[in-house]
């Protein structure tokens, strides 16, 4: 069994190129992390505005020894954003890993390593094996698999799977930007409004219940994702890789928890107390792991037993 490795995802919200830029250089100084993603995944609005740091981000990250992945668009809609999805799929000719978070670019990458994200619907062993030899050498899985499923594609591929383990989980995104319909703009003309919500913007149901986030043209859970208890079962079904997706909080000290629990130096109990402290009010959940309602937690590691 390979050594447990923890990748930051790629920072999916609108944060102002600085602040950015600082997160990445205290995650390449500070995070117990092996693998970093950058790049923009949900608007390709935002991207302009962080490229001038990008060149110094990677230097940073490789100098500290991380490997670095670049990230890609979500959902492509125009020749545009096409020619930029290019334009970082040749990129992996120069050694770098690209991340494909769309089918389209996934295409692109064909023959050369590159990684597979978590909104790429890999559901079963056909599609693994299909992105396998198109030279997947990577898998982050969508968040929506229950344990049982996870453990059959482990033991269908010896690609290396990633589960995420951290962060509000991406669900959807679409055509429409929802942020700016919120605030009565129209897409085009939405003065990047995205920007004031650090976490995504809360939604709610009818009856007042907090429900889902709104993150541009994502839908996020409200919840935030918290798997340390499943840590040890997933890395007992052939996972290796855990993904922690950014949220506005001290991520490193998230890092270092999710860290001590892979050592041994901490147990799901102590690690829960200490993100409570560290992600605020936002409720935890586990429940798409236990093949259950994905916005419930329970401290509970659940099923752990292999596929007959």
């Amino acid at each position: 069994m390979s050594a447990p490795s923890l990748t930051l995802g790629p920072v999916l919200f609108n944060w102002p190129a600085a602040k950015l830029r600082d997160f990445y250089f205290r995650m390449a100084d500070e995070a117990p992390v092996d693998s970093v993603c950058v790049g923009e995944v949900v608007c390709s609005k935002r991207a302009p505005f962080f490229e001038p740091h990008l060149v110094e981000v990677i230097e940073r990250l490789q100098a500290a020894g991380k490997e670095v992945v670049l990230s890609t668009l979500a959902l492509i809609m125009s020749e545009r954003e096409a020619d930029q999805a290019r334009a970082v799929a040749a990129a992996a000719a120069d050694g770098l890993l690209v991340e494909a978070n769309d089918i389209s670019v996934a295409a692109l990458l064909a023959g050369r390593p590159h990684v597979v994200g978590p909104l790429i619907n890999v559901f079963n062993e056909g599609t693994l094996a299909y992105l396998a030899a198109n030279g997947a050498c990577r898998v982050c899985l969508p968040v929506e698999l229950p344990g049982e499923s996870i453990a059959a594609l482990a033991a269908a591929s010896d690609v290396d799977l990633e589960v995420l383990v951290f962060g509000r989980l991406p669900l959807a995104v679409s055509a429409r930007c929802y942020h700016a319909r919120s605030h009565g703009l129209a897409k085009d003309n939405c003065q990047y409004v995205c920007g004031e919500d650090a976490d995504g913007l809360p939604l709610e149901t009818l009856d007042g219940e907090p429900f889902l986030a709104v993150n541009g043209t994502q839908t996020l859970s409200y919840a935030c994702c918290n798997l340390t208890a499943e840590l040890a079962p997933l890395r007992e079904l052939g996972v290796s890789r855990f993904r922690l997706s950014p949220q506005d909080a001290d991520m490193v000290a998230v890092a270092r928890v999710f860290r001590d629990v892979l050592d041994g130096a901490a147990d799901a109990d102590e690690a829960d107390a200490r993100l409570e402290g560290l992600v605020g009010p936002m409720p935890f959940a586990n429940g798409f792991y236990h093949g259950t309602v994905g916005a419930s937690f329970t401290a509970d590691a659940g099923w752990q037993g292999p596929v007959e």
